[in-house]
């Protein structure tokens, strides 16, 4: 294979996965680590993807998000794990918000019975903790839910989220970094983020290895409104430091 015919077989590769490490586009183009080691430092000169550690990933914001039908059977294990660690950080008596996604629902089945009083910000999330037995109370705010996700957004939603005030905020990330800060992919989401933040004394965010060093395109804060950031060990080091060098306690589960 030519130098141009591996660089363009490694720059789509980067570009529809996000990112690759040097072993797996070795095994791609069949060329050595060193080869493309080589190559991505040549292609990250070019503008064509940033390397990192072990490999590269792309430049582009990924805008889709996948399915929650899809991300709720993924990394199920990890999820489980940083639930319960979050769960852990969270005292009786506790007023807690809880933000929508996956990970979030996890923490929502593990909340179900505790002595705290927990308002959901997703169907799924209602649903689980619907059936809570006392000391538990549930509240219930207004929105819209989003198609096919659950999560409630629109103008009913942030007025539920200013009219009150949290000790702790559960929140979820779509991506996360020490320099772009804490993104979704929905810009109706990205707002209900904002509200939740803002209507909180304590911020934990919960997030696998996979949203750490991604960004999405709606934009929510810096990462220094965050309190704590559970997350599971495939988290990248590098943004695991980063983070903790902007004063963000992490926990890995």
């Amino acid at each position: 294979m030519s130098n141009a015919g591996r660089h363009r077989l490694i720059a789509q590769a980067v570009k529809e996965s996000g990112s690759a490490t040097v072993q797996e586009l070795a095994e791609l183009t069949g060329s050595s680590e060193m080869t493309i080691r080589r190559d991505l430092d040549t292609l990250a000169a070019q503008g064509a993807l940033e390397r990192i550690r072990g490999g590269a990933r792309t430049l582009l914001l990924r805008s889709e998000e996948p399915p929650f039908a899809l991300r709720a059977h993924e990394a199920i294990d990890a999820k489980r794990r940083i639930a319960a660690e979050v769960c852990s950080l969270i005292g009786d008596g506790e007023t807690v918000l809880l933000d929508s996604g996956t990970t979030c629902l996890e923490v929502a089945r593990l909340l179900c019975g505790r002595q705290i009083t927990v308002m959901p910000l997703s169907l799924q999330a209602i649903h689980a903790l619907s059936g809570s037995p006392s000391p538990t109370t549930l509240m219930v705010p207004g929105g819209r839910p989003r198609a096919a996700e659950g999560a409630l957004t629109g103008p009913l939603t942030l007025a539920s989220l200013s009219a009150l005030r949290f000790d702790t905020a559960v929140v979820g990330c779509c991506g996360l970094s020490a320099t772009e800060g804490l993104t979704a992919y929905d810009l109706d989401d990205a707002a209900v983020k904002k509200a939740v933040i803002a209507s909180t004394r304590r911020v934990i965010a919960a997030a696998d290895g996979s949203k750490l060093g991604h960004t999405a395109h709606a934009y929510v804060g810096p990462s220094i409104l965050l309190h704590t950031l559970v997350t599971d060990t495939t988290a990248p080091a590098d943004e695991v430091a980063a983070l903790e060098d902007t004063g963000t306690v992490v926990k890995t589960a």
